[in-house]
């Protein structure tokens, strides 16, 4: 049986290397348009590679997903978080898991991914052609024809795995779409929110722990660590709120308004209780000097700020206006977002083939038969975490099965 895989990322090499196992006799070939390989693997995590997540609970795993996670589950039941796991343990890839649920190789270096999977196509002798863009794909019979960009010959083929990832652009799936596949249109995901006019900007590098972050005038909402940076906001409190949002901040062109809950507190009146139990406790003291909520001074001394509070103000001279002027903005902070950053290395995009296409149980086409897709180039995407190496290993293993 003669195999290809189009696509040289981590789903397209999970999906050739798990194929030739399952049909250990079969001709199995990958097929990249770039020199590139493995090229999300080699910086994921900050260079590290953020394998998977620690969950082993389905149901919570597909909850992160903002599309694709009801069709996923079904899927993670095949191969999760568990078997990612144990995959690479097989093959003495030490794994450990981060307070935060993260999972990284020991070395904490993506090159030991990148090895690992280079090693089992040495030893399973699968080919890994280079430079050869793939620009038709023609059902004969019972069997696909590839046209490889700019060379004559025409590859035929048992079967067919698509794992080419996601684009930033509809037209990066027209040859998808010509063969009967519904696009849909993808937009970016999991991206910081710049603030340009905002002051917060001169606090950057500081990380407020825990927050609750909304868009005002939706019900999008998320909770975690949020960063400044010199441009606005990231931390995964805001990568997840643009994960669940991307459509509709896609819709508002990046131009909006975002609150940010610092007291982490979803009862105003718990902080309220903070602030009178302080003025009770420490009456003379300096705002600056005991704080209601645990973040770094440099955040704490802005907050105040933020309320106008003249300098060498105690907690005894607060009075019932300056307590709800500083709950105001301890627990509904608003800044005017306008723009965003990608990591164009590291884009993530909500959109792709349409999962009506595709067989989750095989991932085969509903179109195309023995056409297989595996990674992002399927309409699923997952918040910050390992999440969206973790699908691209399901798929491309229940896809690598070729059923």
């Amino acid at each position: 049986m003669k195999i290809a895989v189009i696509g040289g990322g981590a789903a397209g090499f999970f999906a050739a290397i798990n194929a030739k196992l399952f049909y250990y006799s079969s001709d199995v070939q990958i097929f990249e348009k770039t020199t590139k390989i493995l090229s999300k693997v080699k910086i994921s995590g900050g260079g590290r590679c953020n394998v998977t997540n620690g969950t082993e609970n389905i149901k919570e795993l597909s909850e992160a997903y903002p599309r694709g996670g009801r069709q996923l589950k079904k899927a993670l039941g095949t191969f999760s978080t568990k078997e990612t796991k144990a995959w690479f343990k097989k093959r003495d890839v030490e794994l450990y898991t981060q307070e935060d649920n993260r999972v990284f190789p020991t070395s904490n270096n993506s090159q030991t991914i990148i090895d690992c999977f280079l090693s089992e196509c040495k030893q399973l002798n699968i080919k890994i052609n280079l430079k050869h863009p793939i620009d038709s794909i023609t059902p004969k019979n019972d069997k696909i024809e590839l046209g490889i960009k700019n060379k004559s010959e025409l590859v035929l083929c048992d079967k067919v795995i698509i794992a080419t990832g996601g684009s930033p652009k509809k037209e990066g799936f027209k040859w998808l779409e010509k063969l009967g596949h519904n696009i849909i249109t993808p937009v970016p995901s999991l991206f910081t929110f710049n603030m340009p006019n905002e002051k917060i900007t001169t606090l950057m590098g500081v990380v407020a722990p825990e927050v609750i972050v909304s868009i005002t005038g939706t019900k999008l909402k998320s909770t975690g660590p949020l960063l400044v940076t010199h441009w606005g906001m990231s931390g995964p409190a805001i990568l997840k709120l643009s994960a669940f949002g991307a459509r509709a901040l896609h819709e508002k062109e990046y131009h909006f308004q975002t609150s940010i809950n610092w007291s982490n507190e979803v009862n105003e009146d718990i902080t309220r209780q903070k602030i009178k139990r302080i003025i009770s406790e420490s009456p003379q003291k300096l705002l600056p000097n005991v704080k209601v909520i645990p973040v770094p001074d440099r955040l704490w001394n802005y907050l105040l700020q933020r309320c106008s509070f003249e300098e060498g103000k105690r907690w005894n001279e607060l009075g019932k206006r300056g307590i709800n002027k500083l709950i105001a903005v301890l627990t509904n902070d608003l800044y005017d977002v306008n723009g965003k950053t990608t990591f164009k290395e590291e884009f993530v995009t909500a959109g792709g083939i349409d999962l009506s296409d595709i067989d989750i149980k095989t991932m085969q086409s509903k179109k195309v038969p023995n056409l297989y897709f595996a990674g992002e180039v399927l309409n699923i995407d997952g918040i910050t975490g390992g999440y969206n190496f973790q699908s691209a290993w399901t798929t491309a293993y229940i896809a690598a099965q070729l059923k």
